[in-house]
């Protein structure tokens, strides 16, 4: 079988006669020197890295857990043909665990004068801003026994968006909006409705729906039927702070309430309600207002997006007064914190007439699922103390959840997920019952 490039050579080189071996310097230069000058000519044929051209192309944004392909142009503006490896650096993040080796690698060869293309698939595995790194290029002679190596940069950003997971949901949920508003089941009534039309009157139905002025210009006795309002303001208020960054199976509890809602904006925005965000720890990291309905699901998932947990403590003074502000008018607060005694009890319950005696609110938490294996088990010592502790805490959840409902405040807490459902519900029925 005929050899070629470098290993041809080199078996050329280790067939040269040498005779006896004499550690001499004239001896040496004659069998080196053939292979000193293809080595020089090696390097002087291959392509100069530093005048390369690279642009890129591709994705800008992806959500989690999906791909994105980001091209990536080389133009050979020498008169010699590229032969090179490509290393196109990203952070780590970017791909799944042990395939950033083969992801971010590409072989080519681009003739004199041309470009080529390369393609990087990346597969983030966390939210936020990846922005390309460093592009190493090793260019080789003929022979392959020498390169050039140099480095360039072609900035490009791809934003990983929040997964959104929940939205099969909301199909179900619509289907219950719909019957809310009247177009496949009766009308609702409530303090918070609208009225609709004149229709007669069915035994069931609220005595105080019947409108006597109507009934007495015909001959049968005619009720109002109402349909929940709509146009009504909804903030979600997202808590940034340190609770929110423990986790909760693989993900923090952050991300679970962003998926929870993300489906109740979609959901509000259906119905004709408004929905701004409100993301708060110490000081504001996100605020969306005023998007029109079309709008606003993209607008909150881009800023939930680089949203991260802050290990401070949440200022609920200064939370509450935000939202205060953000909201002057009759809203519904969303607030997706946490239900532990501490930061309910020291920091969220002495603010919390400020709120409610303005606004509806309705609180969402993530409940770890973990902590009811643990109250089921059984068998050992260290089980039965496990049983135990859980018991604890989920009496400590329900003993704040009770203090919360006193003061007037809707309660969701539910397991990841659960919670995006859960919360829906809640909103629906509000609606329902026409306190919105």
């Amino acid at each position: 079988m005929a050899l070629t490039g470098r290993a041809a050579l080199l078996a050329a080189l280790g067939s040269l006669p040498v005779g006896i071996w004499e550690p001499s310097w004239t001896g040496i230069l004659a069998v080196n020197a053939p292979l000193v000058v293809a080595c020089a000519c090696d390097f002087a044929l291959a392509a100069p890295v530093r005048r390369l051209g690279l642009t890129r192309s591709g994705d800008t944004s992806v959500r989690l857990g999906d791909t994105a392909d980001v091209t990536l142009t080389i133009i050979n503006p020498s008169r010699r043909p590229l032969r090179a490896r490509l290393r196109d650096a990203w952070p780590p993040s970017s791909w799944q665990p042990g395939t950033e080796t083969t992801a971010s690698r590409h072989r080519l060869t681009v003739p004199p004068g041309e470009r080529r293309r390369v393609t990087t698939r990346l597969r983030p595995t966390r939210r936020g801003d990846r922005q390309a790194d460093r592009i190493t290029i090793r260019s080789y002679g003929p022979l392959g026994l020498f390169s050039r190596q140099g480095t360039h940069r072609a900035p490009w950003t791809v934003r990983v968006l929040p997964p959104f997971t929940s939205r099969k949901h909301l199909p179900s949920k619509l289907a219950r909006l719909r019957e809310l508003d009247g177009r496949t089941s009766v009308l609702t009534r409530g303090e918070g409705t609208e009225f609709d039309s004149l229709r007669e009157y069915v035994p069931g139905d609220d005595t105080r729906s019947i409108d006597w002025r109507a009934t007495a210009r015909q001959s049968a006795v005619a009720v109002r039927t109402w349909r929940p309002e709509r146009d009504r303001h909804i903030l979600l208020v997202l808590d940034t702070g340190r609770t929110s960054a423990g986790r909760v199976g693989d993900a923090p509890r952050l991300d679970a309430s962003m998926d929870a809602a993300l489906l109740l904006a979609a959901l509000a925005s259906r119905a004709g309600d408004r929905v701004d965000l409100l993301a708060y720890d110490r000081k504001v990291r996100a605020l969306v207002q005023g998007r029109t309905a079309g709008d606003v699901l993209p607008s909150l998932v881009n800023a939930m997006a680089t949203l991260e947990p802050e290990l401070v403590e949440t200022d609920a003074r200064g939370l509450t007064a935000t939202a205060l502000r953000t909201s002057p008018r009759r809203s519904l607060i969303v607030l997706l914190t946490t239900l532990d005694a501490a930061p309910i009890e020291e920091g969220l319950l002495p603010v919390l007439a400020q709120l409610t005696q303005r606004h509806t609110v309705l609180l969402a938490s993530v409940a770890d699922p973990h902590i009811t294996e643990m109250a089921k088990a059984r068998g050992n010592v260290d089980a039965v103390y496990e049983a135990a502790a859980a018991a604890q805490a989920q009496s400590e959840r329900h003993r704040i959840a009770e203090q919360l409902r006193r003061h007037g405040v809707t309660v969701v807490d539910a397991t990841p997920d659960d919670l995006a459902p859960a919360l829906a519900d809640a909103y629906l029925a509000l609606k329902a019952a026409g306190r919105l």
